[in-house]
C-alpha cells in the first residue's frame, strides 16, 4: 500500500502536523492509492466524488451509474474545468508504517508528527490522470443538485472543497 498527499506546491522537504477547521490535534493528513484520483485537482477545486457500496440499492446503482456503468464518478462545476485542463499538481508519496487510519470511507491516514515524503511526482495532464483511473468525470454548472441527490442516496461519497461550489 501507498500513501499520498496532493499539493500544488514542489518541493516540500518535510510535512509538519497542522490543524485544519475546527480540529484539535494537528496531523498530516494522507489518502489511499483507491480513494487517490479524488485529489487530482486544483487544491480549492470543488467536487462531488461517489462510488457504490455493498449496499448501495439496484435503484441508486442504476441512477448514478446506469447510463456509463463506471464503478466512480467525479463532478466539477463547469468554472473549474480550465483550471483542470491547465493545472498540474505535485503527487507526494509516503511509507504507510509512519500513518494510522483516519477515516475507512474516505481513505485517510494521519500522522501526528513530521514525515518525510519517499518521492515526489507531478502530474501535469490532470484529466487524462483522472479517465486513466477509470473514472467518469462531468462537469455541470452547479454541484448543488449532484449533492442533494446524493445526500439521499444510498452510494459512497466524498465532497471535497464544497464552500468553493457555486450556491444557488
Amino acid at each position: 500500500m501507498k500513501l499520498f498527499h496532493f499539493s500544488e506546491e514542489p518541493g516540500i522537504q518535510v510535512f509538519e502536523p497542522r490543524t485544519i477547521y475546527d480540529q484539535t490535534d494537528a496531523k498530516v493528513w494522507t489518502i489511499d492509492e483507491y480513494h487517490a484520483p479524488h485529489y487530482y485537482f486544483p487544491r480549492a477545486c470543488p467536487r462531488v466524488c461517489i462510488w457504490p457500496k455493498d449496499d448501495t440499492s439496484n435503484m441508486d446503482n442504476e441512477r448514478f451509474f446506469g447510463m456509463s456503468k463506471t464503478s466512480r464518478i467525479i463532478a466539477i462545476e463547469n468554472g473549474w474545468c480550465e483550471r483542470v485542463k491547465k493545472g498540474s499538481i505535485y503527487r507526494y508519496i509516503f511509507d504507510p508504517a509512519d500513518f494510522e487510519l483516519e477515516e475507512e470511507n474516505a481513505g485517510y491516514y494521519v500522522s501526528r508528527r513530521p514525515v518525510v515524503p519517499m518521492e515526489v511526482e507531478r502530474i501535469d495532464d490532470l484529466i487524462t490522470a483522472i479517465l486513466n483511473e477509470g473514472i467518469e468525470l462531468r462537469i455541470t454548472p452547479s454541484l448543488q443538485p449532484l449533492r442533494e441527490q446524493v445526500l439521499k442516496s444510498t452510494v459512497n461519497f466524498s465532497m471535497i472543497r464544497m464552500r468553493n461550489a457555486r450556491q444557488e
